[in-house]
Formats: C-alpha cells, sequence, structure tokens
C-alpha cells in the first residue's frame, strides 16, 4: 500500500490541496515503473513530499551534494537500487521509499519564466523526484531520455502538457 505524506514547511499558495496533488503525483509516476505493484505491495511503502523554500533546500543541497545553492527539488531515496524489486515481497510493516523536497521559491520562479501554473511546475517536480526514488536518473542522454519519457506520460494523465516541448 502506497502512503504519500505532504507537509507544508514553509507556507505554499493556500489555494492548493498539496497533499492531494502530492499522492497524485508520486501514485502516477510509480505506476509507469517496474515498482507499480509496491502501490498495492503488503507493506506500506510511504514517500515523504516536503514543501519547503529555497534556504532549507539551499542547506539541503550544500550538505548532501555539496552544491552551495538552492534547487527546485531534491529526492533522497531511503531504498538501494538492487533492492527495489523485493519490496513487494516484503514482510516489513512499513517501508519508507525516499523524501521529496522542493524549494518555493525557485519553482515559482521557474514556473513564471515558463509561462506555467506554479501547480503544474511542481507536480511535474514531484514526479520527478519519485522517479529519483525508484532509480531513475539523468547522468547520460540515454538516461535522460527514458526519465523524461516517463514524465511525459505521467503529466499527460493528469492533464498537464508537456515540460521538454519546445515552443519556438
Amino acid at each position: 500500500m502506497l502512503s504519500v505524506e505532504a507537509h507544508e514547511a514553509q507556507p505554499w499558495p493556500a489555494d492548493q490541496d498539496w497533499t492531494a496533488l502530492a499522492d497524485e503525483a508520486v501514485a502516477v509516476a510509480l505506476g509507469l515503473t517496474p515498482y507499480a505493484d509496491l502501490a498495492h505491495a503488503a507493506p506500506l511503502v510511504e514517500v515523504s513530499v516536503r514543501l519547503s523554500d529555497d534556504a532549507e533546500v539551499q542547506a539541503l543541497n550544500r550538505n548532501f551534494r555539496g552544491k552551495d545553492k538552492p534547487t527546485n527539488v531534491l529526492s533522497f531515496p531511503q531504498v538501494q537500487d538492487d533492492l527495489l524489486e523485493s519490496l513487494s515481497n516484503s514482510d516489513d510493516g512499513e517501508i519508507l521509499l525516499g523524501d521529496i523536497v522542493l524549494a518555493r521559491e525557485t519553482c515559482a520562479r521557474e514556473a513564471e519564466e515558463k509561462g506555467i501554473s506554479l501547480v503544474d511546475h511542481a507536480v511535474h517536480l514531484m514526479v520527478h523526484g519519485t522517479l529519483h526514488l525508484v532509480g531513475y536518473d539523468h547522468q547520460d542522454e540515454v538516461s535522460a531520455a527514458a526519465m523524461e519519457a516517463l514524465e511525459v506520460k505521467a503529466l499527460a494523465s493528469l492533464g498537464i502538457a508537456n515540460p521538454y516541448e519546445r515552443l519556438d
């Protein structure tokens, strides 16, 4: 069973149900991966989505990645890639898949620059972060293309336009 816990460490726009958005984004992204069965597995599989700000994300980025600047999203997987397949057969009561942390100011600035809503951009980053939790990355062109294709498919199912489409 999948449980998504969203926490607002800093206030995000109050006109949205951020918990529901996080729940849907994580579930859709996970559902497109080879680990889709985790959503219905016997153990409780938890993903934490923290809605934060640039200051906290900058500190996390500095402490864990050696980059002293804010970024839009950070993912902290808690399960090694080679153990992901065995999770759905686990008899553990609860498994923390990982944490996703979004920076409000960076997300808002990027959304404005792209001419999209903060909600759509944040949902995209939640999908992106979820894929990182289950081993996807974008370190090379092949990996990036595979990850982007999953993101586009997940976002389309949520009614969100392709964020990688170039409008010239």
